[in-house]
């Protein structure tokens, strides 16, 4: 039996209930979803005593599915103001599925703004809540640092448990804030990044979550044999596939560095063109010269149970660690997204984002939208750091900063803002990619890549082919894709398993005989699409309650106008084809029975 701990932040309580029955099936996103739609108040203050902070793995956390450590983290967004969802790889998920954890709701908030705690879960199933005022200000690795008693190594930091931090911008309630998740090696790089939930996380007065799972073995299955056999076939064709089996590994995800740059939608210099003359200093084939020249580790995995192994060390010139391997995005919003061609200054960017726990991808649009108000020169990486640093200090530019790229270009004057739902958009410019710029504009989450993935079909020839520079067949490319995720997050699957999933039947088929042996229920196609169909219409209701329109489903103005080089594109796709993407709530909603 699964179960919730429930942790009060008001009076310190921490009691543990019985997942209820009707969502039983949920995990991940699912359960996120369906606990904050059912306990948070739509006009709740993200950052008052009302809001809550839902932890859960996906449903098959805790077990030995290829890719199947994902851990789901949910609230209503301090960024977007509607139900956010942020996914984040490392070992938590599945320390929390050998607990039997179906979720950790933190709620309530201390009287005083300025406590810190350390919430700790441990093997025998005990809980605690300590106060650590030591940890007040840290950032994100020397708070793992002190919270496991030991000094940072370059090597190894932890064994055998698993750490959620904060740094200090979430302490200060920035919305750009995240959440750090611990690796396999201990290191708080791996991130639920979007939507400012690391606010949220301060506002409760929780500095770090450390999850100790010694001993615990892996979650027992209906039918033990029947899933491992689904598990291997999953993983076969994880390894056959070109993209998961070859492109990922060999490069990490920064492989798509020149691939979108050719196609034109690379976004350079606060989405102004479309190509970056410098693409070259900061691709993955770089990326991967420069690691192995150094020594550095060039292929592992997020979580324990990877088969893709997209992830890499990228370490300093004398071969100490930095951070991980910028991944594509960070690589993006930090490089050419602010004009910058510098691998090392890329990293030592995306170690300070780590460090002051904020998402790379707000804050790499950010820059670039302050770089565009002429404060500091697009490709002054020096420049980028000193604004950087200035969010820890929670000045007038500090907190317009650490507020995020729309707050920023009002600040600032700046008429240029890529964001949508009040969140910056990702490493992929929507007007010459139509279909990303469906995801980005009808999305729940606000502009985000990973809820549509539609570069598959875009650009990939992934899943068969779309025109990218059309607007026909984009909004039922994204819709599919968008219900396709849902389903995915809930059940704790890497986003990357979906190249072979479109490309191999095989694939699809083994996530339902997987889930089906783990649970000992029939899941068959139907019943995984109806799963990610619940999943949006949880966000899309919750989001109506608190006031969102189909006014927020809608792209910036400037990208229906302003051509983009090099194709001088515009988003076309109609504001009928944008409204019909969700347009399977209402009936979903019936059959859930929830308005």
């Amino acid at each position: 039996m699964r179960t919730i701990l429930r942790v009060n932040m008001s009076d310190l309580s921490i009691t543990k209930e019985p997942l209820p029955e009707k969502w039983a099936n949920y995990g991940g996103r699912a359960l996120t979803d369906a606990l904050v739609f059912t306990e948070v108040p739509a006009d709740a203050d993200p950052l008052g005593p009302d809001n809550k902070l839902v932890i859960a793995p996906g449903l098959l956390g805790g077990t030995t599915a290829p890719n199947g450590g994902r851990l789901s983290i949910g609230a209503k967004s301090p960024l977007t103001g509607g139900l956010k969802e942020s996914n984040s790889g490392g070992t938590a998920a599945h320390a929390l599925g050998k607990m039997g954890i179906a979720a950790i709701i933190i709620e309530g908030m201390p009287e005083k703004k300025t406590c810190c705690y350390a919430l700790r879960l441990f093997p025998d199933g005990k809980a605690d809540l300590v106060h650590r005022h030591d940890m007040a200000g840290l950032g994100t690795y020397e708070t793992v640092a002190v919270a496991k008693g030991i000094e940072a190594t370059e090597d190894r930091m932890t064994e055998k448990s698993s750490f959620l931090v904060i740094g200090p911008a979430g302490e200060l309630g920035m919305k750009s804030a995240g959440i750090a998740v611990t690796d396999p090696m201990g290191y708080p790089n791996r991130f639920a990044g979007r939507g400012g939930l690391g606010a949220v996380m301060g506002s409760k007065g929780l500095k770090v979550i450390a999850i100790f799972d010694e001993g615990l073995r892996y979650v027992e299955h209906a039918d033990k044999d029947a899933f491992n056999a689904a598990a291997k076939k999953f993983a076969a064709a994880l390894r056959e596939h070109p993209v998961s089996g070859t492109g990922l590994p060999t490069y990490g995800t920064n492989v798509l560095a020149n691939i979108i740059n050719e196609s034109g939608g690379y976004p350079t210099r606060n989405f102004s063109s479309g190509q970056f003359e410098g693409v070259d200093g900061i691709s993955g084939e770089t990326m991967r010269a420069i690691t192995l020249e150094r020594g550095g580790n060039v292929k592992h995995g997020c979580h324990s149970g990877c088969v893709i192994q997209c992830s890499r060390y990228y370490v300093d010139k004398d071969g100490h660690y930095m951070t991980k391997g910028p991944e594509y995005e960070s690589a993006w919003s930090l490089g050419a997204n602010c004009g910058i061609s510098d691998m090392d200054a890329v990293a030592e960017l995306d170690r300070m984002c780590g460090d002051i726990g904020v998402d790379t991808i707000e804050m790499g649009a950010t820059l670039a939208v302050y770089m565009d108000s002429g404060k500091i020169p697009f490709g002054d990486a020096e420049a980028a750091k000193a604004a950087l640093a200035e969010v820890i200090k929670d000045n007038a530019l500090g907190r317009a900063l650490g507020d995020g790229a729309e707050a920023t270009g009002k600040a600032y004057g700046v008429d240029r803002i890529p964001v949508v739902k009040h969140q910056a958009m990702p490493a992929y410019d929507p007007r010459p990619i139509q279909g990303i710029g469906v995801t980005y504009a009808t999305s729940t989450q606000g502009a985000d890549h990973t809820a549509g993935y539609s570069i598959t079909s875009n650009v990939l020839a992934v899943g068969g082919t779309v025109d990218p520079l059309k607007p026909d067949g984009q909004a039922e490319l994204s819709k599919g894709l968008q219900i396709a995720t849902g389903m995915l997050d809930s059940l704790g699957l890497c986003i990357f398993v979906a190249f072979p999933v479109l490309d191999i039947p095989a694939a699809f088929e083994a996530i339902g005989e997987m889930v089906s042996a783990h649970t000992g229920q029939t899941w068959g196609a139907d019943e995984l699409m109806e799963l990610g169909k619940e999943v949006l219409t949880y966000e899309r209701i919750f989001n109506e309650h608190a006031g969102f329109t189909a006014a927020d489903d809608r792209l910036p103005a400037y990208m229906y106008t302003e051509k983009l080089p090099p194709h001088d594109a515009v988003f076309t796709v109609s504001d009928e084809d944008l409204d019909s993407v969700h347009d399977f709530v209402a009936e979903t909603a019936a059959k859930m029975g929830i308005s």
